[in-house]
């Protein structure tokens, strides 16, 4: 019998992430800073609504673009917060969560052949959801010693004739870097000259710890080259809900609706429920969730540099991303062996792109104790290495 399975998904590998999330669902005793997933509950009032409105019998399909309420509760929100406006009726979909977003915006864009940059390191389903659309994905490294940060120079060296999209995400997962109003003006110039489109993940943009968010759509000139993605899953602890969003242009949004009636249809109406009262009262709670990832954030990056695991200060999202290079292991050496002899999750840095070779991605959207527990474990693995 032929191999019925076509050419496209068998180039590309299943996620690194979650190799190492089903090795730790089999151990007993892990600490798991592998899956990038709030480990708080989602806030009551949220769900209390959606509970509501499904013993009203709100359990009916809503229109491909999603709920009127919950578009333009998302228009407002992004004009209030980060200054970018977007009509509500033409400019926002939402979708099931920010991974659909992300797929139907590559896809309506991507023609075969298209060179399509990839801010990296980045999320894993970026540079597969490039090639499932036929286009090439390039990748384009944020280094270390750039705070992680897209610099001009590194994009520079990466277009050319063929090139036609930049992804990028910020702040970053899994580097937590950020990208000031200066970085990105520096980048808009590039776009603009190149004629090139962007397409800009700010699923962590409540998750910024110094000064606030900077949406690259705020940027004239960028504003009708961008098709900017965000949702509820990490801010308001909504991961299972499944409700993200795309805005975008007229032309876009439409291009993206074509695809997003077809494979999804609509975002589950409970879900859309639950995500307008998120925006409607769920402000005061998110807001305590950052700051106790601030919090995390200072314990478990101070404690990593005192273990001598070069990590620098995450400016945004949840994740730390220190340095493996001075244990003399890869990056996949050092997660494996973590994890079978200490049970400390983490996730090799090389799986989410070349420049995170040498580093391992730790999620601290775990408890303060958790935090200091695994801090502890490494620190036994460590001493056990030398």
């Amino acid at each position: 019998m032929r191999d019925f399975v076509s050419a496209r998904v068998r180039a590309i590998p299943p996620s690194g992430i979650r190799k190492f999330f089903d090795i730790a669902q089999t151990m007993e005793d892990v600490i798991s800073l592998g899956v990038g997933e709030p480990d708080f509950v989602t806030p009551w009032c949220v769900c209390e609504a959606s509970i509501y409105s499904i013993e009203q019998g709100s359990t009916a399909y809503t229109s491909n673009k999603g709920t009127p309420q919950l578009r333009g509760a998302i228009s407002r929100y992004l004009d209030t917060r980060f200054g970018t406006c977007y009509d509500p009726d033409e400019e926002v979909i939402v979708t099931c969560g920010v991974s659909e977003a992300a797929d139907i915006a590559i896809r309506a864009v991507t023609d075969p052949g298209d060179e399509v940059l990839v801010a990296e390191p980045s999320y894993v389903s970026y540079t597969p959801c490039v090639s499932l659309a036929g286009g090439v994905p390039v990748t384009v490294p944020c280094r270390a010693e750039d705070e992680f940060r897209l610099t001009a120079d590194a994009l520079m060296e990466r277009i050319t004739p063929r090139t036609k999209v930049l992804v990028a995400n910020f702040p970053n997962n899994p580097t937590g870097g950020v990208m000031p109003e200066a970085d990105w003006r520096a980048i808009a110039d590039i776009l603009v000259d190149h004629d090139l489109l962007l397409i800009s993940d700010e699923v962590y943009a409540e998750l910024t710890y110094d000064g606030d968010h900077f949406s690259p759509a705020k940027i004239p000139e960028l504003r009708d080259r961008t098709i900017t993605l965000n949702g509820f899953s990490k801010a308001f602890a909504m991961t299972g809900w499944r409700i993200g969003y795309l805005c975008a242009p007229p032309a876009l949004a439409a291009a993206a609706l074509k695809i997003h009636q077809y494979v999804a249809l609509c975002a589950p109406v409970m879900g859309q429920i639950a995500a307008y009262e998120a925006l409607r009262n769920g402000e005061a709670e998110k807001d305590a969730m950052v700051q106790e990832y601030r919090l995390r954030r200072n314990l478990f990056v101070d404690g990593l540099n005192k273990l001598g695991l070069a990590c620098h200060l995450p400016k945004g999202a949840f994740y730390a991303f220190p340095s493996i290079e001075s244990t003399g292991m890869t990056d996949t050496e050092f997660a494996e062996s973590l994890l079978y002899e200490q049970h400390v999750a983490v996730v090799p840095g090389s799986v989410l792109g070349p420049s995170g070779a040498g580093h391992v991605r730790c999620a601290y959207a775990v408890s303060r104790d958790n935090l200091k527990k695994a801090l502890s474990r490494m620190g036994v693995f460590l001493e056990s290495a030398k």
